[in-house]
């Protein structure tokens, strides 16, 4: 909840500065080489940063899964967050190393350490420039068991980079970026526009859109969402959705419209109960009559998923299974609502368990249950481009790695390295432990 506060601050201070007519400073003008320090950078602080000449950042607060973090990794501009003190420990004028790698900042390097890391940036380059090779290989494990690499993106500016990186598809579009950041909401034709675009560019490559994931920690300044005391278990994603179709019905539109550009599969987040499923799959149903009554070509290929966040949904995959024709794991919040352990509080920090057996035994399941129907499964948390989980989600049988595009190249030559079999004994033994320092 810190990480999403961060958010909704940037909202409110832009909202602000347009009411009082107060010009905010502007990331983009930067013009010369520089680290930034402060104690927070929003999203919309991040998007507009000139990784020409912004070298690295660094900030008191924050944390892997906030939105600057997950920014920073697809401009490929080192960051490190949730320093807690940075901006006491740096004045104007220092220089500082940020490597983003390890988590390390250094204030002044020595001229030994400067020389070390220098090294270490001409070997990570020259690794970098090794894995373009693999752009356009498979993805293929040493006993030819094949694994699809998707990429996660917030918007057709992304798109660059997953191209370079030599993406088989997009495992998630986070939509809701096209409702931040404006004062009103983005009009039927405009998400269409984004949409058509997206799939153009990736050539029949399948293309996973979530739909809006918004509300409670998410706030949108043009819609008046009630204040919670627990958003994340509040009124969000298809929640909201379902309760203000005028909100749900023109996105649904417009991706029925722009189906015809590629290979569109929809998803809906959040989702904990079967009906909720239904009711969405029937108001898309409905749109789509309407759509064709209208003269519209819509695609007959289009395949509709859920999100598997919820341990609820997980445990009842097998009856998901035989209505949905896909499913995505959304890690992150898998992890904290099975453990009960809020991902953002330091003091519970010990038990956000990406390789605790209880998150491997529901991520086996949801594959198992969508195995046995002849259906697939994906993951777009941060789990699926961790290089210690890939070996275990490759054992326990995931079809789709859905992740950052900078992290695709390096996660096609350890899957390329692995054996299927091995990998498939491993997760047997990790999914029976008792503890996570026992499971791998």
């Amino acid at each position: 909840m810190k990480e999403r506060a961060a958010d909704i601050r940037d909202v409110s201070k832009r909202v602000l500065s347009h009411i009082l007519g107060v010009e905010l400073p502007n990331p983009s003008m930067i013009d010369e080489s520089v680290v930034i320090v402060g104690n927070d950078l929003t999203p919309s602080d991040t998007a507009q940063l000139n990784k020409e000449f912004v070298q690295g950042f660094a900030t008191n607060i924050g944390g892997r899964t906030s939105h600057s973090a997950i920014m920073s990794r697809s401009l490929e501009i080192p960051a490190i967050v949730g320093t807690k003190s940075i901006t006491q420990e740096v004045k104007q004028g220092d220089m500082i190393i940020v490597d983003g790698l390890n988590g390390d900042v250094i204030v002044n390097p020595t001229e030994d350490e400067l020389i070390a890391y220098q090294d270490k940036r001409e070997r990570y380059f020259a690794d970098k420039k090794e894995l373009q090779k693999l752009r356009d290989a498979d993805t293929v494990t040493v006993d030819g068991v094949h694994a699809e690499l998707a990429a996660n993106i917030g918007t057709p500016n992304d798109l660059p980079g997953v191209i370079e990186n030599g993406a088989q598809g997009i495992g998630l579009y986070r939509t809701e970026f096209l409702y931040m950041g404006r004062d009103q909401m983005p009009t039927e034709e405009e998400q269409f526009e984004a949409y058509k675009e997206v799939l153009e560019a990736m050539d029949g490559k399948r293309v996973v859109v979530r739909t809006l994931d918004i509300g409670g920690d998410k706030e949108l300044s043009y819609l008046n969402l009630p204040e919670e005391m627990n958003p994340f278990l509040g009124y969000r994603a298809i929640r909201l959705c379902l309760a203000q179709q005028d909100i749900f019905r023109p996105q649904l539109r417009a991706l029925l419209r722009a189906s015809v550009y590629g290979k569109l599969n929809i998803m809906f987040p959040m989702v904990a109960t079967i009906n909720e499923f239904r009711e969405a799959k029937a108001i898309l149903l409905e749109e789509k009559e309407n759509l064709k009554n209208e003269g519209h070509d819509i695609s007959d290929d289009i395949e509709l998923g859920i999100m598997v966040e919820i341990p609820a949904t997980a445990a009842l995959a097998d009856v998901f299974a035989k209505e949905v024709d896909f499913f995505s794991i959304g890690t992150n919040d898998l992890i904290q609502y099975t453990l009960a352990a809020d991902r953002m509080s330091e003091r519970v920090s010990y038990l956000y368990q990406p390789y605790n057996p209880s998150i491997l035994r529901l991520v086996k399941q949801v594959i198992e249950a969508s195995h046995k129907e002849g259906k697939w499964t994906g993951m777009c948390g941060e789990m699926a481009g961790d290089e210690t989980a890939i070996p275990l989600l490759l054992g326990l049988g995931l079809d789709e790695f859905s992740m950052s595009a900078t992290s695709i190249l390096k996660a096609r030559r350890q899957i390329n390295g692995l054996s299927k079999n091995e990998m498939t004994e491993l997760a047997n033994r990790a999914v029976d432990c008792a503890t996570p320092r026992r499971s791998y």
